[in-house]
């Protein structure tokens, strides 16, 4: 698995994320890997913070939300000939080191998707702050509910897939309601899926930003509404 991997790309949604993209895409471009990042609107745009790095930036001038950005992104990376894409957020709590892990079953032909778990290692499980735990399950049994996909995790951002995959999964949920639409779509064209353990940060900014139970309100009225 040395082998220059120029057909797969990282899609990295970004969001204001000013104090850590950088770090981010440092990490990132350590790897033989395509990166693509898309800044949602950013205010002011990212582009002046990193533009000595080599990587594709794509900007949307209005924030439309992540799932708008990662639908930008993976359309951009299929039409530049990616065989496998993968999600990466942008605020450094995700591990570059995981991603080999997320791409592997993929690479052996055992799956078309990888789904990022914090709910497999439980060294892993015990870097949860409690009330995030207590959410993620609660959305976990949401997504069971709503999808018919009884995974251990909920609303992980790292995800790969395969380009046949990745065709045929459609975003039209521009904001956080993606994360449920992605599942139902490969419950749906039934395509072989596995979750893969990965290890989150959870930095004191991050846990002063993540999902509340108020933004699980939003993603229902946007499932089942809009």
């Amino acid at each position: 698995m040395s082998e220059t991997r120029s057909d797969i790309f990282v899609i990295v949604p970004c969001f204001n994320e000013h104090p850590h993209v950088r770090r981010t895409l440092i990490a990132l471009l350590k790897t033989p890997y395509q990166i693509v990042l898309i800044d949602d609107g950013s205010s002011p745009p990212i582009y002046p913070l990193v533009q000595d790095l080599k990587f594709h930036y794509l900007r949307h001038e209005e924030n439309q939300g992540q799932g708008a950005s990662l639908k930008t992104g993976m359309n951009y990376a299929l039409n530049k000939g990616a065989n496998l894409l993968v999600h990466f957020d942008a605020d450094g709590q995700h591990q570059v080191t995981d991603i080999e892990l997320l791409i592997a079953p993929i690479l052996q032909g055992k799956t078309e998707v990888t789904l990022g778990s914090r709910f497999l290692n439980p060294h892993h499980i015990q870097a949860i702050p409690r009330s995030r735990r207590n959410l993620l399950r609660m959305a976990r049994i949401f997504n069971g509910l709503f999808t018919g996909m009884w995974l251990s995790d909920a609303h992980n951002g790292m995800r790969a897939f395969s380009r046949r995959a990745a065709k045929e999964i459609e975003i039209t949920k521009c904001r956080m309601a993606h994360a449920t639409e992605i599942l139902g779509c490969i419950k749906q064209k039934g395509f072989r899926y596995e979750e893969v353990p990965t290890h989150i940060l959870y930095p004191t900014y991050a846990r002063n930003k993540g999902q509340r139970a108020w933004n699980s309100v939003h993603i229902l009225f946007d499932l089942l509404v809009r």
